[in-house]
């Protein structure tokens, strides 16, 4: 097929691609520990019956301990062709505070362009972009396709890494492409060839056995909300820049990052300032950061005049992609154990590990896409870091080291992803399916 074909396939394809991803979205598939595991089989189901629809001729599940089943497809190479792996996921960030949100994130909805709903972005975009580029192929692609998709990613959950390795021969590919990133704005293709790593955990501070009135003892009992408020200023300077020691920095090799991009993307208020010291991208990309993703401490509503007994954070920190994440963890668990005030007893609970990773430079699948990106959106891709992560990227490089690795997608930086309101521009959704359909073709050896 021609890229002239491609393109005008892709434009035929994509009122069906907005349905299947509309469907898939609605799927309130959480992975999360307390989350029902129903969604999570309905929406390997769905994904199962997309790839069947695109044309592959082997698509099954394979049960994975401990975690939701992968859905796996196959497409043989032809004679001489090399082949790749997609990857992408079906599990989805819970949904959070509901009152955030300005339509129901499990019933998507389009406006101005772009879908709302949670997990429009992340990850069934990239589920819905693998099996539309096949299906545009007709499911006879001119290389060989392996599909894995998974259903634990967002959890962070150790399971995948151990199918993996388990599953190497299965797995094997000679570039694996993982439609789990984005761009920095719309329009403007990138391949992230660097992420941080990732360590989740949560501090519980106990200082009395059960409530006191804050009358009768305020003043020299101590209050576990107060303690944790004092340990966590701890954790930055006055710039807001990462204040534990040892943790290690990073440096950012490639083409600068403008404060412009984050500032429009990030929807800051006027005269807020950015935090942190350095080049924006070593802030974002390679250096650590360390942020307060939840505080469990009596709500306004409600509340009594009492001293707490208990109070508790959940922490989640970004290290440089080299860095270890456990370590870094364990940095910062020791560094609140140190300044704990009064005496206080400090217990941390160690959640969740994703390693980093960085890419290769070069190589022929690179090359590829590299052009079909150039075609799809009229301009040359740029290279970007990523802040988070996508823990089984190191577990790929580990295991299959001759592979390319590429980290691609459809979100942007206004997603609004594992946030209220995350949206997908559709339009970029496009653009995606006809970046990889043309890949296929490209690592292929298709000629014009």
């Amino acid at each position: 097929m021609h890229r002239g074909a491609i393109a005008d396939a892709v434009g035929a394809a994509m009122p069906a691609a907005i349905q299947d991803l509309a469907e898939l979205v609605s799927i309130p598939s959480v992975a999360f520990p307390g989350s029902p595991p129903e969604p999570l089989l309905q929406a390997a189901k769905h994904t199962e019956e997309l790839l069947r629809r695109a044309g592959l001729p082997h698509v099954r599940q394979l049960p994975v301990d401990g975690a939701p089943p992968v859905v796996f497809g196959e497409i043989p190479a032809p004679p001489g062709a090399p082949t790749v792996l997609l990857y992408a996921h079906y599990d989805v960030q819970a949904a959070g505070e509901r009152d955030r949100w300005r339509t129901d994130p499990f019933a998507p909805v389009i406006r101005d362009g772009r879908m709302f709903g949670r997990g429009t972005a992340d990850n069934k975009s990239g589920v819905v972009a693998h099996a539309t580029a096949l299906a545009v192929h007709g499911g006879r692609p001119p290389c060989g396709v392996k599909v894995l998709i998974e259903g634990e990613e967002e959890y962070g959950g150790p399971s995948l890494a151990a199918f993996v390795r388990a599953h190497r021969d299965l797995l094997a590919a000679d570039a694996i492409l993982l439609a789990d990133a984005g761009n920095l704005r719309v329009g403007e293709p990138a391949l992230t060839t660097s992420m941080r790593g990732a360590a989740g955990f949560t501090v519980w501070v106990c200082a009395l056995r059960e409530p006191l009135h804050s009358g009768e003892f305020g003043g020299a009992v101590p209050d576990a909300v107060t303690a944790l408020v004092r340990m966590l200023a701890t954790l930055h300077d006055d710039a807001g820049a990462v204040a534990v020691p040892g943790l290690p920095g990073g440096a950012w090799t490639g083409p600068p990052l403008g404060e412009d991009v984050i500032r429009a993307a990030a929807g800051l208020l006027d005269d807020v300032e950015l935090v942190g010291t350095g080049p924006l991208a070593d802030r974002l990309w390679a250096g650590p950061a360390i942020v307060i993703t939840g505080l469990d401490v009596p709500p306004i509503a409600g509340g009594v005049n009492a001293i707490q007994p208990v109070a508790r954070a959940r922490l989640t920190v970004r290290v440089a992609p080299d860095a270890d994440p456990g370590a870094a963890m364990d940095a910062v668990v020791e560094h609140l154990e140190r300044v704990a005030p009064w005496g206080v007893q400090v217990v941390a609970s160690h959640e969740m590990l994703g390693p980093g990773f960085r890419s290769r430079p070069g190589g022929p699948a690179r090359a590829a896409m590299e052009r079909a990106m150039h075609v799809a959106y009229g301009r040359p891709a740029r290279e970007i870091g990523g802040g988070a992560s996508i823990p089984v990227a190191s577990t790929f490089a580990a295991v299959f080291p001759g592979a390319e690795l590429l980290v691609f997608g459809a979100e942007d930086r206004a997603s609004a992803i594992h946030a209220p309101n995350e949206r997908l521009d559709l339009g970029e959704l496009a653009r995606t399916i006809h970046s990889e359909t043309l890949f296929l073709r490209e690592f292929g050896g298709g000629d014009d």
